[in-house]
């Protein structure tokens, strides 16, 4: 979470940098423009070429522009400030758009030839037209004043070409650092993809070791009962057992070809999941280990997506379930409210009976899984004692949209 609003940070910081640095490097340039590099500029522009003062201001004003609105165009277009910091230059000597032309050309060129060949053009750009006098800006100089020219160059043409080198390299580098990070990352979830698959694997092995052995072994000696039996009640005991337990081996099936599964692609081929048309026969197997249960609807029921009646069924059977470890044959309510925009499911039963109840073996995250399963369909889920001494499971579930239109 501390890297996301990090990166965060730093984008907003570019995006503001790039927005704001744009329009503060066009003010700059459009300021140089009447900026002159020599004091002898004015006194000759004025005099000798006998140009005016309001006409003088009229070609800064021009340059001005000029260049401000090439600078806004970039990054989109660079070719305008480019051609223009020469121009300029020879115009009315403004070296804030040669100086950021030179910068661009070093920051964008794909090969060094091309910064060598606009390094050289604009080297002569500034060393021929001031010493030869062919400057409108600038008188022609002396040959004595060649260094101070050459130091033109340097500072106008080539240090702003060095600053554009840098802030290429540093943009390669701070590029590369970030693709190998993402590289790594990538590497990373599908390392941890992989130990989770590996994980689901050894689970599913442990599970059909362990779980599906022993209850296939339950589900032959109820056979074996239910063939031998000498009463009819014993019959229908041992046959129960059978049933539930070849039940229990196929939805056992089902999640182990979950967890085996590793994709869409190759997953296994499920069954339908039980719903709420199947729980009378939940009920039916609950009342036959002894429990009585009683089913209450209010409502009118109506056609509910299959996720969420495959939910509120494990619900009721979570439910139960609870009831047969820690009440035994309590009388147990089943509640179903049809709401006008949800689904209320109901479990509760009376206190324990006084003699003991046999012990059942259990994660004891049943209920921890049933939370989780109702919050992810937006549900409210509740689970709490009863001041009689029993206990009441509740969920309710959002009905969505569709649903309610299908009604209507």
């Amino acid at each position: 979470m501390a890297q996301r609003m990090e990166a965060a940070l730093r984008q907003r910081l570019r995006d503001a940098a790039d927005r704001w640095g744009i329009k503060g490097l066009a003010a700059v340039v459009a300021a140089g423009a009447f900026i002159p590099i020599d004091g002898r500029a004015i006194t000759y522009v004025q005099g000798e070429l006998g140009i005016t003062p309001d006409v003088a201001l009229t070609l800064s004003v021009v340059a001005a522009v000029a260049s401000a609105a090439a600078v806004l165009m970039l990054p989109r277009r660079r070719l305008p400030v480019v051609a223009l910091g020469p121009v300029c230059w020879i115009l009315l000597s403004v070296w804030t758009t040669l100086s950021v032309g030179s910068y661009v050309v070093a920051r964008t060129a794909r090969r060094p030839l091309n910064l060598a060949w606009y390094g050289l053009g604009a080297s002569a750009v500034v060393i021929l037209p001031m010493t030869t006098g062919a400057a409108i800006g600038i008188p022609g100089l002396a040959r004595e004043d060649l260094p101070s020219v050459l130091g033109s160059v340097v500072l106008f043409v080539w240090l702003p070409a060095v600053l554009g080198l840098w802030s290429k390299a540093r943009r390669e580098v701070i590029e590369s650092l970030e693709e190998r990070a993402a590289q790594l990352e990538r590497e990373q979830a599908a390392r941890a993809e992989q130990a989770r698959i590996q994980e689901r694997a050894r689970i599913a092995r442990d599970m059909h070791d362990v779980v599906a052995h022993r209850v296939s072994l339950m589900v032959l000696h109820a056979g074996a009962l239910e063939v031998n039996a000498k009463d009819t009640a014993t019959a229908d005991a041992a046959e129960l057992i059978r049933t539930t337990g070849r039940e229990a081996l196929g939805q056992l099936r089902e999640v182990i070809g979950v967890l085996k599964s590793t994709g869409a692609a190759d997953g296994p081929a499920l069954g339908p999941h039980p719903t709420l048309a199947d729980l009378d026969q939940l009920l039916d197997q609950s009342r036959a280990a002894g429990i009585p249960v009683r089913r209450h609807d209010a409502g009118t029921p109506k056609r509910l997506p299959t996720l969420l009646e495959h939910a509120a069924y494990r619900v009721v059977q979570e439910a139960l379930t609870n009831v047969h470890k820690h009440a035994g044959t309590a009388p147990t309510d089943v509640a179903l409210h049809y709401h006008d925009a949800d689904l209320e499911i109901t479990v509760s039963n009376t206190a324990a009976p006084h003699r003991p109840v046999e012990a059942l073996p259990g994660s004891g995250m049943g209920l921890v899984g049933l939370r989780e399963r109702v919050e992810l369909l937006d549900g409210v889920f509740t689970a709490e004692p009863r001041r009689d001494g029993g206990f009441t499971v509740s969920a309710r579930f959002p009905v969505p949209e569709p649903a309610l239109e299908e009604r209507a």
